[in-house]
């Protein structure tokens, strides 16, 4: 019992320190922030990776890649067909060599006739179209209007912004973010240099298609894609000259946005759901732990036993378990400081009787003059004195009892090996006092202390040696001092199931009715007849059964009956669990 005021009085001064002091609530839980991080964080993965769109934008590119070279070849068929002039080459005069091209038919493009054909091929497609001669030069341009008021060109305008100022940069965070996600910096960079084709007219003009995705900087300075796509314009598999389609890519960035703004609606109610349900999911645990450690709190600031721990047993899962653990807890300490006020009033009293006997002796043997009488006082000052000394001793064994228990590990036990030995010990002090004893005395033989216990088998249990070792060498010496001269004290051990069965058995008095319980309480003492007074400190059977309950095991008492009903003896039974 000391061990508790031990380890209190030798706490660190850092526990000390902060002892009645009030631990600090939070408003926010943080296991409910980390439930919300874990969730929300899962989800958030989930849907930037849905964001991604990588391959998305790749189908809605090559299929646009498609259309626009479709468009091309349509457009270069017409050109072909209805933009092109016809020339003969005049035969060579008299006399002249004849050249290779002399007298031949050839064909060439037309710009007059290009340009209207193109304007109203492009108006239905709002696509770009230009057209380029044999040698790479512009012939038409469809955003390019020449008339009699000489040229005009048409450039689209950036759309103004639109809505307030957290709109717009929302916006313009998105459109920097379609630059990364899917990222856009390997799409090469798209310059014009006057004067010169770009290179899918180069390889147009050389009989092939061309067609290439730009990445361009719009007049906000946000990232779009551009389509090209080159073919050449051919008359009999002749190339003429090479016909260039562009288009932005407006139509896919919006496809993409519509998904992703339908992803982030998915996402918002999923969001609102599992905060919501993370909440929910922290409230049924955070809740219940701050509950449990506000009423811990509160006990140990408190004074009395007006606080009680929340029962939330009823749950079945580990707070409840928690719950049950803390409440048995509390109960067990609440048991253990009554058991200490119990145990200092008991040995408050126990002190208290050998020292007024001895305060009564001091006092009466200054006044006696006596030699005799004196000579009786202080012989009972002597025995109060050794009272004081065996209860002292016995107290402050009880006292470090529950230290030694609790820091000792437990080692294999052989308690078939531990019997024998005691039985050699107890052979070895009646053959000692047998031969000290005076002749004839053969009606005060001591009893004999039997073991029965199987042979081979060996009985081994987990447990501290020389504990379990005072816990029997006290059985024995109680039934060896209540039984009978000549008598027999049986000790059988044995297996049972998965635990081990001593019973001590002695043919003495037993055990006064009612009082199976009474004799392990401390400084309880019923001794045999005779006996000197103040020879036991009645701490015996409650150290073994602290011992016992300590190993995991049990002890109790019982008396032995023969058939007509009259008292036999008493039966101690110790059981432990095997190794």
């Amino acid at each position: 019992m000391a061990s508790a005021i031990v380890t209190r009085n030798s706490a660190s001064p850092s526990a000390a320190s902060t002892e009645g002091r009030p631990h600090r609530r939070r408003r926010i839980s943080p296991l409910t922030l980390r439930i919300l991080a874990v969730n929300v964080l899962a989800l958030a993965l989930l849907v930037v990776g849905l964001l991604y769109l990588g391959r998305y934008q790749d189908r809605l590119i090559q299929a646009e890649m498609e259309a626009l070279a479709t468009e091309a070849r349509i457009f270069a068929s017409a050109l072909g067909e209805g933009a092109v002039n016809r020339i003969l080459t005049p035969p060579a005069p008299a006399g002249e060599s004849v050249g290779e091209d002399v007298g031949r038919e050839r064909f060439e493009l037309e710009p007059e006739l290009a340009r209207p054909m193109i304007r109203r091929l492009a108006e239905a497609t709002a696509t770009r179209t230009r057209l380029y001669d044999i040698d790479g030069r512009m012939l038409s341009d469809s955003r390019v209007l020449t008339g009699s008021q000489g040229r005009i060109e048409i450039r689209e305008l950036p759309s103004p912004p639109a809505g307030d100022a957290l709109s717009q940069a929302i916006n313009s965070l998105y459109n920097r973010l379609i630059d990364v996600v899917p990222s856009r910096e390997g799409l090469p960079v798209h310059r014009e240099e006057k004067g010169k084709p770009s290179p899918d007219v180069e390889r147009a003009l050389t009989g092939e298609t061309g067609a290439t995705v730009w990445r361009v900087e719009s007049a906000a300075g946000d990232p779009e894609l551009l389509l090209t796509v080159a073919v050449p314009v051919q008359r009999y598999r002749e190339v003429l000259g090479a016909v260039l389609l562009t288009r932005g890519g407006g139509e896919i960035d919006r496809a993409i946005r519509s998904v992703r703004f339908d992803i982030l609606k998915v996402f918002a109610v999923a969001l609102l759901v599992t905060v919501a349900l993370s909440v929910y999911l922290a409230g049924t645990i955070a809740q219940p732990i701050r509950k449990l450690a506000q009423a811990a709190d509160r006990l140990r600031t408190g004074h009395g036993r007006h606080t009680e721990i929340p029962d939330f047993t009823h749950r079945g899962d580990e707070i409840g378990e928690l719950s049950g653990v803390l409440r048995d807890m509390t109960a067990a300490l609440w048991a253990r400081m009554d058991a200490i006020e119990r145990f200092a009033a008991d040995v408050a009293h126990e002190i208290k009787n050998p020292l007024t006997s001895l305060r009564s002796a001091v006092e009466t043997v200054v006044r006696i003059e006596d030699p005799g009488r004196r000579a009786r006082l202080l012989a009972i000052i002597a025995d109060d004195v050794q009272r004081l000394d065996r209860l002292i001793s016995d107290i402050s064994n009880a006292s470090r009892l529950d230290a030694e228990l609790s820091r000792a590990e437990l080692e294999p036990v052989d308690i078939g090996a531990m019997l024998a030995t005691l039985a050699d010990l107890q052979r070895s002090v009646e053959e000692t006092d047998g031969e000290d004893a005076p002749e004839g005395a053969t009606d005060r033989a001591p009893p004999r202390l039997v073991i029965d216990a199987p042979q081979g088998e060996r009985l081994i249990v987990p447990g501290l040696e020389g504990r379990l070792t005072q816990v029997f060498q006290n059985l024995i010496a109680n039934a060896l001092s209540f039984s009978p001269p000549g008598g027999e004290v049986r000790v059988r051990a044995r297996r049972v199931g998965r635990t081990i069965d001593v019973v001590v058995s002695d043919h003495g008095p037993g055990i006064p009715e009612g009082k199976e319980q009474a004799i392990f309480e401390r400084f309880y003492t019923e001794r045999p007849a005779g006996e000197k007074f103040g020879t036991h400190s009645g701490l015996g059977l409650s150290i073994s059964q602290q011992i016992i309950s300590a190993h995991n095991g049990l002890i109790h008492a019982q008396n032995r009956r023969v058939a007509d009903g009259r008292i036999d003896g008493a039966d101690f039974r110790v059981t432990l669990p095997l190794l």
